[in-house]
């Protein structure tokens, strides 16, 4: 700003010296000082012409700094609206852990990761859970199978099994002598479920779900395990009287 009234200045200046030598036009003037006059009309032509180049650049960079604003301020609002609409569940993708089996994303793969010669040792510090579903996922269920489920209600049901399943393996890689009564009848039950196709697996029953969730064992959550088993997050394993509900 002090730049362009410094310019404004020099300019009104020059300009009053012409004014002053056109005054004294009415007398004649020597040669000299009309060359003289007829530089400083030239000089003050060139000084104009880089002012009005100058001008020019600072239109560009106005209408350009303008877009960057607009841009800015659309990028601003489509923050806002994405923190104000965060999904309560949000899927993620975990990278299996060291020692642990690969994630199993086909009947095919399920079936030879369920062969007891095909399963790696599992880390006791490592528990699997099911991803959280994507609206993408969600989307693809069929609507008769969907019913009245919502997209947070079936992820609020995968967070459920996944705090029945951290839960119960919690209790299965405990020392025996650090249980409760309780928890070691419960570690006993723990182990008299699995058989030689579980060897490797996590798995929860219903009783798991009901020992450690809120969520009702009806009809409305069998749905939820069919929409589950429809996205590739469980699937069912049955023998002893159990339907054992492995994670994929």
């Amino acid at each position: 700003m002090r730049e362009l009234e410094d310019i404004n200045h020099h300019i009104h200046d020059r300009i009053s010296s012409l004014q002053r030598i056109l005054d004294l036009s009415a007398v004649e003037l020597p040669q000299n000082k009309v060359k003289k006059l007829g530089q400083e009309l030239f000089g003050l032509e060139k000084l104009l012409e880089e002012f009005e180049k100058c001008v020019d650049q600072q239109r560009e960079q106005l209408t350009l700094l303008k877009g960057l604003a607009e841009a800015s301020q659309k990028d601003l609002e489509d923050v806002q609206h994405m923190r104000d609409n965060v999904p309560a569940h949000m899927p993620r993708r975990k990278e299996p852990a060291h020692g642990t089996c690969e994630p199993v994303r086909n009947q095919s793969e399920a079936a030879a990761v369920a062969q007891p010669q095909n399963v790696k040792k599992i880390s006791k510090s490592f528990v699997r859970e099911l991803e959280f579903i994507t609206m993408a996922e969600f989307e693809s269920i069929p609507q008769y199978m969907r019913g009245r489920v919502s997209y947070d209600h079936l992820n609020a049901a995968v967070q459920s099994i996944n705090t029945a399943v951290t839960a119960k393996y919690k209790i299965l890689h405990q020392s025996l002598k650090t249980l409760s009564s309780h928890a070691r009848k419960l570690q006993q039950r723990f182990k008299d479920q699995e058989t030689k196709d579980t060897k490797g697996q996590y798995f929860v029953v219903e009783d798991d779900i009901r020992e450690f969730t809120q969520m009702k064992v009806d009809k409305r959550f069998q749905g939820i395990l069919n929409m589950l088993r429809h996205c590739q997050r469980l699937r069912e394993l049955r023998g002893g009287g159990l339907t054992r509900y492995m994670l994929l």
